[in-house]
């Protein structure tokens, strides 16, 4: 028996733009059945083998598709995020010292 690990027939960048396209053109087919026969014959694998790579993609997130720029864009967004909501709760507290400076001055003689 062989041993031997077989090396993948198919480059990473193969498989990534072949997921691309079956879930950019999934809608242009009549099934995700049917766009991914038709992609899987043009780029001369099996389309179970191309159903597997989608499966795996879509486990794996987006991330899988698109790349690191989607990872820094979510990061970028969680840190605005958070900045926000501290910026929200300064003013939230300066509105209470104010509103309460406002009701101490009024009932003084």
């Amino acid at each position: 028996m062989d041993t031997e690990r077989r090396l993948p027939r198919y480059s990473a960048e193969i498989r990534d733009r072949a997921v691309r396209m079956v879930l950019d053109h999934e809608n242009d087919y009549g099934s995700r059945r049917a766009a991914i026969s038709s992609i899987a014959e043009k780029i001369g694998c099996t389309s179970e083998t191309l159903r597997r790579w989608v499966k795996t993609s879509e486990r794996n997130g987006a991330a899988a598709t698109t790349g690191g720029d989607a990872n820094a864009r979510l990061k970028a967004l969680e840190r605005e995020n958070r900045e926000l909501r501290q910026a929200n709760e300064i003013l939230r507290k300066a509105s209470a010292y104010f509103a309460q400076a406002e009701l101490d001055r009024r009932f003084k003689p």
